[in-house]
């Protein structure tokens, strides 16, 4: 029996928001599926991130993948980057020795005879971090790649493909033909770029964004109906839905980078890398003696929810390495926006010109509705209409899928999320 999967990834998709009149066809499925109660997104919680720890069971201690947007050690000084780039990746590999330093699981597929596909429609260095070395299958509207990093155009690429919901349609359609019906790959992600792309731009809970969750709803529900029917044919085939994160509605701008050039802090090798409701700060081992005094201003600002480091970055899956000083998750409170949405937080002012949009739907900290995704999975091993308690988040999917295709997971941070056997009871 052939033994596949298939993962559909509503980007930014809060948990509280399913239901069967704004998700029928996830309500429908979560029936059929088990679902996880406390499901988390990882730090920060945000897609660039959330899809390399997807893609390799890892958190960014291991994988080294720090952040959105982070900073690295180049020629002695430290620069900051927007992971979203299409090129990222190479630069990376070129400046650390490797674009992700733990195996992904297209690499570990083709290890075993097998491929990957992936269908993105977000940010291309969100694409690229499920694959960064060529091991699969990539399709974005700005970067395609076959195996071997075998860079495709025209038809062969998504380069028709929009960044909204009309794109998502397309782009499910391709999907089923190539990754379905066409090369029949062991691994088929879709990650769709809605509701996530609607709710950065419309106040959450706005027609503009319920329309949006409807659509990447309605996207799903043709995945389902294909995967159906393919198990109708004898194929064994582990159905996940989910998505990486939640938002929270922006109520403040913070530039922390103001705030600690004020606080006499200015000058080279600091760096505060917004990563949207959090930020990533960096500090040039020429400046170490100014740890402690940075670490107590950050901590006495009203602005700032949590500030981890040193050993308590463990907490949030993180390692100093590589300049990092600390992680920020910016101030986040219950309120309700207008439309009765709660949670509302602080964010970061965006690096390199990108806009701020208050009222807008925004995520990457720590609070509690931009870290709550959902993840509802079908197949051997998950009992229908059940619920799980106990914490998950994105590390434990790559194991979950392995463990499905029979393929080991040594190496992974996550655990599977199948129910226990006999064969995994201790000896």
């Amino acid at each position: 029996m052939t033994r596949r999967a298939v993962v559909v990834v509503l980007d930014g998709l809060r948990r509280d928001m399913l239901g069967p009149e704004a998700t029928p066809e996830l309500y429908r499925f979560a029936a059929s599926a088990t679902g996880f109660a406390a499901h988390r997104s990882v730090f920060p919680s945000a897609t660039r991130v959330v899809s390399a720890c997807f893609a390799t069971g890892c958190h960014p201690a291991r994988h080294g993948l720090q952040g959105n947007a982070v900073a690295l050690m180049e020629e002695g000084r430290l620069v900051a980057h927007d992971v979203g780039r299409p090129d990222f990746m190479d630069h990376k590999r070129r400046i650390t020795g490797h674009a992700l330093a733990v195996p992904t699981l297209a690499e570990r597929l083709a290890g075993a005879g097998h491929e990957a596909v992936v269908f993105s429609n977000v940010s291309p260095g969100a694409a690229r971090a499920h694959d960064p070395d060529g091991h699969g299958w990539v399709f974005h509207r700005a970067c395609s790649f076959a195996p071997g990093l075998r860079p495709l155009t025209g038809a062969d690429s998504a380069e028709e493909i929009t960044p909204d919901g009309a794109g998502d349609a397309r782009m499910t359609a391709r999907f089923l033909d190539f990754a379905l019906a066409g090369r029949e790959a062991a691994l088929g992600v879709l990650w769709l770029g809605e509701p996530d792309h609607m709710q950065h731009l419309r106040p959450l809970g706005s027609p503009e964004c319920r329309d949006a969750v409807a659509g990447a709803d309605a996207c799903f529900g043709r995945v389902r109906e294909s995967v159906a029917a393919r198990r109708a044919k004898g194929e064994d085939i582990l159905l996940i839905a989910c998505s990486d994160h939640g938002h929270q509605t922006v109520t403040g701008v913070v530039d922390i980078a103001q705030e600690l050039a004020v606080a006499g802090f200015a000058g080279k090798g600091l760096l505060a890398v917004p990563n949207g409701t959090a930020a990533l700060v960096y500090l040039h081992p020429d400046r170490a003696a100014e740890a402690a005094d940075i670490l107590a201003f950050l901590r006495a600002q009203p602005w700032a929810g949590r500030v981890l480091a040193g050993a308590e970055l463990a907490e949030i899956g993180h390692v100093a390495a590589g300049g990092l000083l600390c992680a920020v998750s910016l101030r986040a409170e219950e309120a309700p926006n207008a439309h009765g949405v709660p949670g509302c937080s602080l964010t970061a002012r965006p690096m390199m010109g990108k806009p701020d949009r208050m009222g807008c739907g925004q995520h990457g900290g720590l609070g509690r509705y931009e870290q709550m995704p959902f993840l509802l999975i079908e197949g051997p091993g998950f009992s229908p209409g059940a619920t799980v308690t106990e914490p998950s988040s994105a590390v434990d999917l790559a194991p979950s899928i392995l463990r499905h295709l029979g393929l080991p997971h040594a190496g992974c941070d996550g655990r599977p999320l199948q129910i226990p056997t006999v064969e995994d009871q201790p000896r």
